[in-house]
């Protein structure tokens, strides 16, 4: 038995669980929600094997049942109050617990790398046309342009049918104007009014389009409570940006899939699982582990490695658990064949695998029929891992926002900090391009922030770093291991290993600290700010009365005239209430003041991203 406290102590629950709790509250207890579960967050929380008890008062527990590690159904939350099974407690326990994946693969991999298995799995879900190489083998000698007609009258009209591309059937399309309709309840409300209630909303509306065969539209609706639960508890790891990702995302595949048909409503479905293929035997070198801490209630770490071609692959332990879970799985023996390597240690040695099993986004199998034993690794700057050096930062770039691999092999000298509102940042310059490096998790428990402190004080070394691309105007990227400063050869796992000040180069003569290059910020802001500010304060925060002429025509002097009608449009739809023949405020519509919203957020989203890429190329 073992005794935590907090939320991230209870095991994840499944969004069709919480949802169906909170819809059987009666109205007067659904107020009361929101209340219940900051009551929870102060309760102790004590674990016995995959029971998990809180402690309502001295003599009230609700037990959260999870022997798979999740808790799958209503039953399996029980309460040992009065009033239970119809009690406040229930759905307060199941809303305060982390929100449990599918069954699909662990939630590890980068945005970017996501976005490419996803492409990849629709392209290999297309539809077989049949017209392969054997495709007219059955026709006949004379058969020529004429021969449909010859066929019968039916056969044009079968031909038509089947080269009609596929449509969306019509749970599907109803499951996704039930998550249109949950996603813009959100919105409208902003994330300080979107409490338990809306969110459960949402997490049915979730449930619905997976069981419609919708997985992608599923897990962004997920994301979106995720996002909206870390703002409301003020999780140090929220960013607004994820927020209005997520959002835009959901609203972006339950408008689209309606009317989407071929490639297009392929991608838009997704998969629940990607498949493992057979990769025969591959010989890996470790570039490095970095922890795995999600706001999802998932922790544990991924160890990156690559082929003599420079294929990346990926060795992953992430399972349900907290902080000290993604410090710990480091240490834990990687889950290939009958290796005995840690994580730790695979990051830096190498691995020799036969009967591999790969993903699309190139996470390695654990089946059965791997079979794997150590290897030499090899240092950065030797081959085979050299060649991830040889691209420029540009094509590195390019190819992320293209929907490839996030990560950059970058060579770069240390220049000094520069403080944002988040926190220090890292300068260095990378080839004439002025880089910020921040911390790519702000848990205490992580070094991450430690570590990029103390580089910041070895100004003037010049190491090669792995880091993971952040969209932004200027330069920007997470910094994920670097070389070490003074030890030739030796890697430092950025959220891993902690590093002190004897590890730093000796103190040259003190020299003036360099100018920090602000970056020029595109009037684009204009219109991302706004986007922001109704994600997080909901329509009411924009429905003031104020003029925005100013800001657009500073947007049309720079040429961005479309986000000058884009932010007037939105200003519009917030702002406007129509009255009855009595003069009372009508309710304002949501699906306008969503579809301008949803422009907005499409439009900045691409214009950041060919800022992004010109940052990099200048």
């Amino acid at each position: 038995m073992s005794k935590d406290l907090g939320p991230a102590a209870l095991p994840p629950v499944a969004p069709s669980v919480t949802a169906e709790l909170v819809a059987a509250l009666s109205p007067r207890l659904r107020k009361r929600l929101d209340a219940g579960i900051a009551k929870l967050a102060d309760r102790p929380i004590v674990r016995d094997d995959d029971i998990v008890r809180i402690a309502v008062d001295d003599v009230t527990d609700i037990e959260l049942h999870a022997p798979v590690g999740t808790v799958t159904r209503p039953d399996d939350i029980r309460c040992g109050c009065l009033l239970a099974p119809d009690c406040l407690h229930r759905a307060a326990a199941a809303s305060a617990a982390p929100i449990a994946e599918p069954a699909t693969e662990p939630p590890t991999e980068s945005r970017a790398e996501s976005r490419a298995e996803s492409a990849t799995a629709a392209r290999s879900e297309e539809p077989d046309t049949g017209a392969g190489p054997d495709a007219g083998a059955g026709a006949e000698p004379g058969a020529g342009p004429g021969a449909a007609s010859d066929a019968g009258p039916g056969a044009g009209a079968r031909a038509d049918a089947e080269e009609q591309p596929e449509r969306a059937a019509p749970e599907q399309c109803a499951a996704a104007r039930a998550l249109y309709t949950a996603a813009t309840a959100v919105l409208e409300a902003g994330t300080d009014g979107s409490g338990a209630v809306l969110q459960a909303e949402l997490l049915r509306a979730a449930h619905t389009a997976r069981l419609a065969g919708l997985p992608r539209a599923a897990a962004t609706a997920v994301s979106v409570v995720t996002a909206v639960r870390a703002a409301r508890s003020s999780d140090p790891a929220h960013r607004l940006s994820d927020l209005v990702g997520s959002l835009r995302d959901a609203l972006s595949a339950a408008h689209r899939i309606p009317h989407a048909a071929g490639p297009e409503l392929t991608e838009l479905r997704g998969t629940v699982r990607q498949p493992y293929r057979p990769d025969g035997s591959l010989r890996l070198y470790g570039l490095f582990t970095e922890p795995v801490l999600t706001a999802t209630g998932f922790a544990g770490a991924v160890t990156w490695t690559a082929d003599a071609e420079g294929r990346l692959y990926q060795v992953s332990d992430v399972a349900p658990g907290g902080a000290g879970r993604a410090v710990g799985a480091a240490d834990r023996a990687v889950r290939v064949g009958d290796t005995a390597l840690t994580h730790r240690e695979l990051s830096r040695a190498g691995l020799a695998v036969s009967g591999a099993t790969v993903s699309p986004a190139g996470r390695l199998g654990a089946g059965a029929g791997v079979r794997a034993v150590r290897a030499s690794g090899a240092d950065w700057r030797a081959a085979p891992l050299d060649r991830l050096w040889t691209p420029t930062a540009a094509e590195q770039v390019s190819r992320a926002l293209d929907g490839g691999s996030d990560l950059l092999f970058l060579e770069v000298t240390l220049v000094g900090t520069v403080r944002e509102a988040a926190g220090d940042c890292l300068l260095a310059d990378c080839d004439g391009v002025t880089l910020r490096l921040a911390a790519a998790h702000d848990h205490p428990a992580l070094p991450h922030r430690d570590n990029l402190r103390l580089l910041a004080a070895a100004r003037g070394s010049r190491l090669r770093i792995v880091a993971r691309l952040t969209p932004a105007p200027h330069p920007r990227a997470l910094l994920l291991a670097t070389e070490h400063p003074t030890v030739p050869g030796t890697r430092v796992d950025a959220g891993l290993d902690r590093l002190l000040h004897a590890d730093l180069p000796a103190p040259a003569s003190p020299t003036p600290a360099p100018a920090v290059p602000t970056p020029e910020e595109s009037p684009v802001h204009l219109l991302r700010r706004r986007v922001q500010q109704a994600a997080s304060g909901g329509r009411l925060v924009l429905s003031f009365p104020g003029s925005t002429a100013a800001d657009v025509r500073r947007l049309n002097s720079h040429g961005l005239a479309t986000a000058g009608d884009l932010l007037d449009e939105l200003h519009a739809a917030a702002a406007e209430r129509s009255r009855d023949v009595f003069g009372r405020l009508l309710p304002a519509d949501p699906d306008r003041f969503a579809r301008a919203w949803l422009a907005a957020a499409r439009y900045t989203d691409e214009v950041d991203r060919a800022l992004c890429a010109a940052a990099w190329s200048t």
